[in-house]
């Protein structure tokens, strides 16, 4: 009698530890050059960033400069990016656009510039690090940056204060001129 072999598959793994996508909203500026065409290509730049894809982008503003240091008016946006990254690798591929793509010089605190790229939130996380803080410290007081988050996440909670974008936008009292393009 001739013997039978039988080919078992192996179990599937029930669970493949990939990293979990998290939702990270990034603020893109620009008062340099050619505004509106730098925020485009950052948007783009942010689109060829590693196992990340932008999910959602705010209409572009026209907004006043904050801060001591003279200058022309920005464009602002805000875009939500679903990323594999670690917040860390994130900000790194940031920095590297503003400073490769657009050759960003830090020349002047707040000063002017041709791309300036932003980590507001990176899920409902809290991260204090020495040069990486998110919530970003300074989101709920600026206009140019909560009135384009509100436009694609209004419901959104803010990790530390647990109100949504949209309720701080609403108290917010500032100086600051925002206005859609």
């Amino acid at each position: 009698m001739k013997e039978k072999w039988v080919t078992v598959d192996a179990p599937k793994p029930l669970c493949f530890n990939r990293p979990v996508e998290i939702e990270a909203y990034i603020a893109l500026g620009s008062n340099l050059g050619n505004r509106e065409l730098n925020l485009l290509r950052g948007v783009a730049e942010l689109g060829r960033v590693p196992e990340s894809k932008v999910t959602a982008l705010s209409s572009f503003y026209e907004t006043s400069p904050v801060g001591a240091v003279i200058q022309d008016a920005f464009y602002n946006a805000v875009l939500r990016l679903s990323t594999r990254l670690d917040a860390r690798s994130l900000l790194t591929h940031l920095q590297q656009i503003e400073n490769k793509t657009f050759k960003r010089i830090r020349a002047i605190h707040q000063g002017p510039r041709s791309m300036d790229l932003d980590l507001l939130l990176y899920g409902d996380r809290e991260i204090s690090e020495k040069d990486l803080i998110v919530p970003h410290p300074r989101l709920a007081e600026r206009r140019f940056v909560l009135q384009p988050l509100c436009e694609i996440a209004p419901n959104l909670l803010h990790p530390v204060t647990g109100k949504s974008m949209s309720e701080h936008l609403a108290s917010l009292q500032s100086g600051e001129t925002v206005v859609k393009l």
